[in-house]
């Protein structure tokens, strides 16, 4: 796994960014996020997270799923939300930055 530094914003959401290419399997999922195999399991049957391959066992998540992990095991533990739960949030969080990113070409690049 090839890391960089943390998000200089320093926010809620700051982590390790994490390239691209990086394909982590269930098994290094749950360990490098510390989250059981089967939370993880019912997050990926909410559609949280998005595996490549067909099985369980040939599953490959993208370097992004790390950081989506980590905030989804995050909304479960602080708001003791369901799957369900951890789902809508992250549905919710991705609409508000789609909408911030809409809202600064709009307005020619600013900020929040």
């Amino acid at each position: 796994m090839n890391a960089t530094s943390s998000s200089p914003s320093g926010g809620p959401y700051a982590g390790p960014v994490v390239e691209e290419e990086v394909q982590l399997t269930l098994v290094e999922l749950c360990h490098v996020c510390h989250v059981p195999e089967q939370q993880l399991r019912d997050w990926i049957g909410e559609g949280v997270l998005e595996p490549t391959g067909g099985a369980p066992e040939e599953w490959r998540f993208a370097g992004a799923s790390l950081k989506r992990t980590r905030v989804a095991k995050r909304l479960a533990r602080d708001f003791e939300l369901s799957a369900p739960g951890v789902a809508l949030a992250l549905d919710l969080l991705d609409e508000i930055e789609g909408l911030r990113a809409r809202l600064r070409r709009l307005s020619g690049g600013g900020g929040r």
